[in-house]
């Protein structure tokens, strides 16, 4: 969720401890309030540590996010250059894309938080003098898997793991992620069982349906000495039906309140683990899951002597050449969702148009029935401005630019 910076002035009312996951708040050039800005292309730096006194709480905070600015600049030029680095608060201003409200406590004097601050890629790339240049995964479905109490749970019911996992900020990532909502057939389709399951038919139906060439697990068993004791936390993340190990790892925190805390640490470990996987090429799909399987053909069937008068189409006929394909698109926002949604559904021949996975911030899926091929929905959206790319049973769309990442896997 994002939100604009607040122009009044925080009273002492608002002396509470604020435990903000992934607000954000964006920034315009010169320090003004801007429109909510999307995370796509953008480096992030997070945990940036700010303690600040000021007259009022608004001065507090706002010298609180200037710092926060150039500590996280200093953080990004380490990690991307090997030194740190700084520059004036102006140049800042206008490669400052949000600043993202981890944990904060406002006090009538005082603002304490830690956040996170996104920079343009394009520009801070220039200035620190690397590649912008940024290789993704091909779509991933991700299985969020939480065994408690001995009952392993994916979408049955709502989960702490689920939410952290839709908590991830992955537009900083290279692997492309496709999340659920755990919603209507999600609960049906993904689910503990199928998690055991290792044939790859199966799979590839479920891949199909919600726009992936491949499958992530990542799973949490949570253990309890006693209830509100102290939490052990047992994660694991592998790749593919058959479970290939990526990594695994305990965590430990002293009671419950603090396990959004846990799993967001967890989530950010196993990220950086699949990305280190997909850099050595572990992360690479699965021949037999990737292929096909041959279309049987019906045998010839014999013409009859007598002469039969020609048959008009009929709309089974007709229905047999409409194509249902996934349509994958970035969706900063709600609003960019409706208009994908009606974009599609605008091009002549398409029967429907519905979100099947929903990111905000990231990729979402779309569900598209057409009358044709997919090759013609491809001319069609190329000829209305659309930036398209094109793998099996799938289309990448984009407003514009040069197009960053394939929906198809690469030969390994």
């Amino acid at each position: 969720m994002q939100f604009r910076r607040p122009k009044t002035v925080i009273g002492a009312v608002a002396a509470l401890a604020l435990a903000g996951a992934g607000i954000m708040a964006a920034r315009g050039q010169g320090g003004a309030p801007a429109a909510p800005a999307s995370t796509i292309g953008s480096f992030e730096v997070s945990g940036v540590k700010v303690d600040v006194s000021g007259k009022t709480a608004d001065i507090a905070r706002e010298g609180g996010w200037r710092i926060a600015q150039r500590k996280g600049w200093s953080m990004l030029s380490q990690q991307l250059t090997g030194k740190p680095g700084s520059l004036s608060d102006s140049a800042l201003d206008s490669i400052v894309t949000g600043i993202v409200v981890e944990r904060e406590q406002i006090g009538p004097n005082r603002y304490i938080a830690s956040l996170g601050v996104q920079f343009d890629r394009a520009k801070a790339g220039s200035i620190l003098g690397v590649s912008i240049a940024v290789t993704h995964s091909p779509p991933m479905l991700l299985v969020p898997l939480q065994y408690s109490g001995g009952v392993g749970q994916v979408f049955e019911r709502d989960t702490a793991w689920a939410r952290a996992w839709n908590r991830l900020r992955a537009a900083g990532s290279t692997i492309d992620y496709v999340r659920l909502r755990g919603t209507g057939a999600d609960r049906l389709l993904v689910n503990t069982g199928q998690t055991l399951r290792h044939g790859r038919n199966w799979w590839r139906t479920i891949l199909d349906q919600y726009g992936a060439v491949d499958m992530l697990v990542a799973e949490v068993q949570l253990r309890r000495d006693y209830p509100g004791g102290p939490i052990v936390g047992i994660f694991s993340a592998t790749h593919g039906p058959d479970k290939t190990p990526i990594t695994s790892f305990a965590l430990r925190i002293d009671n419950g309140d603090a396990i959004d805390a846990l799993f967001d640490t967890a989530v950010g470990r196993i990220d950086k683990a699949y990305q280190a996987a997909l850099t050595d090429g572990r992360l690479h799909t699965d021949a037999v899951l990737a292929a096909r399987p041959p279309v049987a053909q019906a045998a010839p069937v014999e013409p009859e002597e007598t002469a039969t008068p020609l048959a008009t189409p009929s709309a089974e006929a007709s229905s047999a050449a409409t194509t249902s394909l996934s349509v994958q698109v970035d969706t900063p926002n709600a609003a960019a969702v409706t208009a994908s949604e009606s974009a599609v559904r605008g091009v002549p021949g398409v029967r429907s148009a519905t979100t099947t996975s929903l990111a905000l911030g990231g990729i979402s899926v779309i569900r598209v029935s057409f009358d044709g091929s997919q090759a013609a929905l491809r001319a069609a959206l190329e000829s209305r401005g659309w930036s398209v790319q094109e793998g099996p049973g799938v289309l990448r769309i984009r407003r514009g630019g040069a197009p960053q990442a394939s929906p198809t896997p690469k030969a390994q």
